[in-house]
């Protein structure tokens, strides 16, 4: 059994591979018999393929977020490459142990990632602080390390949540060593839950889409909901430090257009604003750039304020 990955499909060879269907599209062809247009996707992108006369129970099978074994025959058309589907055999979803190769993941292993955080909430010696952060862990600690950070734009990969917190805590340590007069406790406790609500705001690590609850509520007040609710639970809601750590997740977009409802009054806040947008941006640069040819522009970025960006000849090894 040939299980190759997107990437490495060449035309006019025939697969039998497995994919995600990420979405389909029905349509009727110029003879009146129906046709599917599904995109398949793996970690290494995705693939357009046409199931035509598509009747019966093959066609049934084709449903968004399921995986199964396509069988089918590469094309090119109108320079891309393409799948004409010769069958599809669903597997069972449940027994599926590597999402990795459907969907893509972070690259920073996961003990790399849970030695971090764990590190830093180690060193979070205010017991106020200490006690929200790892009661809110403790609940999430499951989705944290799987959820995306996002839906598109940054971290939006299996694990994207952890990774990103990741470069923010590692952000977060050089800016405290440098400006002792920082609050790390807090600066620390903030990074961590800051996009904690991300985990009921998206659906999930597939096909990930915004929840009922994270459209209407958003992930800057679901998660200072929790923060009260568990320093409430705690003993601690009026605290100054559970009031000083919701500021820190209701102000941490930084600008009211961006959904914050508060500015950051803290400067613990402020830096959090700011490690958040390098982080996520750096983020962005890296998926933008991996594939620009050195002296060349990259396509523009509406996520970066529509603006496109050179890649210079020297430096770049």
């Amino acid at each position: 059994m040939d299980l190759k990955l997107i990437n490495e499909f060449t035309e006019n060879e025939k697969i039998n591979t497995p994919l995600l269907i990420k979405n389909v599209i029905k349509g009727v062809a110029n003879n009146g018999n129906p046709y599917l247009n599904v995109t398949f996707q793996d970690k290494t992108g995705t693939i357009e393929g046409k199931v035509w006369d598509a009747k019966g129970e093959m066609a049934q099978n084709f449903v968004a977020g399921y995986i199964g074994m396509v069988n089918a025959e590469v094309l090119k058309y109108r320079d891309n490459l393409q799948l004409k589907i010769l069958g599809f055999d669903p597997v069972d979803q449940t027994k599926i142990k590597d999402m990795g190769r459907f969907v893509p993941i972070s690259s920073i292993p996961l003990d790399e990632l849970r030695k971090v955080v764990d590190s830093a909430i180690s060193e979070i010696k205010d017991e106020v602080l200490h006690a929200i952060v790892t009661t809110i862990m403790n609940l999430v600690e499951k989705d944290f390390y799987e959820y995306p950070a996002a839906s598109k734009n940054h971290h939006e990969f299996v694990r994207g949540l952890a990774t990103h917190v990741y470069g923010m805590l590692r952000l977060a340590n050089v800016l405290c060593d440098l400006y002792p007069e920082l609050n790390r406790d807090l600066l620390y406790a903030g990074v961590i839950l800051h996009d904690v609500g991300k985990i009921t705001e998206l659906s999930g690590t597939v096909l990930t889409e915004y929840t009922m609850e994270g459209k209407l509520l958003g992930h800057i007040s679901i998660v200072q909901a929790m923060i009260y609710d568990v320093s409430k639970d705690l003993g601690y809601e009026t605290s100054e430090q559970a009031v000083c750590l919701r500021h820190m997740v209701l102000s941490h977009h930084g600008e009211y257009e961006y959904g914050s409802p508060v500015l950051p009054m803290l400067k613990e806040a402020e830096i959090l604003c700011y490690i958040d947008n390098i982080d996520a941006r750096m983020n962005m640069f890296s998926k933008v750039m991996n594939d620009v040819e050195e002296g060349t522009f990259s396509p523009r970025v509406f996520s970066l304020e529509n603006r496109s960006f050179y890649k210079p000849k020297f430096g770049n090894k």
